[in-house]
Order: structure tokens, then C-alpha cells, then sequence
């Protein structure tokens, strides 16, 4: 799964490659903080980037990740296993998502929807904020094993 993330990470570069560095930190700070259950972080950092990502064709599919991961923070916060309502990616979206999947191959669409909200951050931080670039190669292994739950229904056994 290691060559699909690298993949997938080359494969979305040219769209968010021009986003700022200024940006690019604040979404690895985003990331950083879900991933280490810092919910009221997270929250903040949610809310800077949305306020800071241009607008342009895959801006709406970072956007919806931002959104995303920011409604699972709050829920997360108020001690809900999830969010009352959550935004979900639309059909414009789907070509900058790393895991697409018809819905009968589909197991939980939340669950799949935040593990490609987090994987579109990581993916856009590791392009956008070469400050973070250490730090992000170290949790590269909770990308990698996230992906591992898809290698069945990818068709990669």
C-alpha cells in the first residue's frame, strides 16, 4: 500500500500543488491534531485552512475533508461516536479521493469518507508544507495501515 499512497500523493499533486505553504502547514496541523485526538486543535485549525484554501476545481473535495474531520473532531469532543451530520464528497470530488469504492463494496461510507477526508490532508500537507515533511514521513505507517482495510475491496490481494 506504500506504492498506492505514493501513487495516489503524485496523482494529486498538480491540483494542489499551488496552494500556499502558509496553508499547507495549517492543514498538517490539522491532520496532526485529529490524529492525536487534540479535538479542540483540531476544530481551529479546520477553520483557518477552510478560511485560507483558494478557490479552484479540487478546492470543494479539500474543503468537504476539512469539513469532514472537523465534524468528527467536535463529535469526538462531546464524547459522540459520530457527528449528527456529516458533509459528504460530491461526484466532482471523487477524482482527488484516494479510495473510491462502488457502494456495494462499501462496508461503512463514514468510516470510508474520514479515511479519505484524513488521506486528501495528508496528502496536501505532504505536497504543500516542506516544514512538516519529517514529521509527516513519521506517520506515513498510519496512512499505510488505514489503506490496508481497502486492499480487498480495491481489488489488491
Amino acid at each position: 500500500m506504500e506504492k498506492f499512497l505514493k501513487d495516489y500523493i503524485d496523482r494529486v499533486r498538480p491540483p494542489f500543488g499551488g496552494i500556499s505553504e502558509e496553508t499547507g502547514h495549517v492543514i498538517a496541523s490539522a491532520f496532526f491534531s485529529f490524529k492525536f485526538e487534540l479535538y479542540p486543535k483540531t476544530l481551529r485549525e479546520c477553520a483557518t485552512a477552510l478560511s485560507l484554501v483558494p478557490e479552484w476545481n479540487g478546492s470543494s473535495a479539500l474543503k468537504t475533508s476539512l469539513l469532514i474531520v472537523r465534524k468528527y473532531a467536535e463529535a469526538y469532543e462531546n464524547a459522540q461516536v459520530r457527528p449528527e451530520s456529516i458533509p459528504v464528497f460530491g461526484e466532482s470530488d471523487k477524482p482527488y479521493l484516494a479510495v473510491n469504492l462502488s457502494p456495494e463494496l462499501t462496508e461503512d461510507q463514514l468510516t470510508l469518507d474520514l479515511d479519505n477526508a484524513l488521506i486528501l490532508l495528508y496528502a496536501v500537507a505532504v505536497i504543500t508544507s516542506p516544514d512538516d515533511e519529517q514529521a509527516l514521513e513519521e506517520h506515513r505507517k498510519y496512512l499505510i495501515k488505514m489503506l490496508e482495510t481497502y486492499k480487498r475491496a480495491l481489488g489488491m490481494l
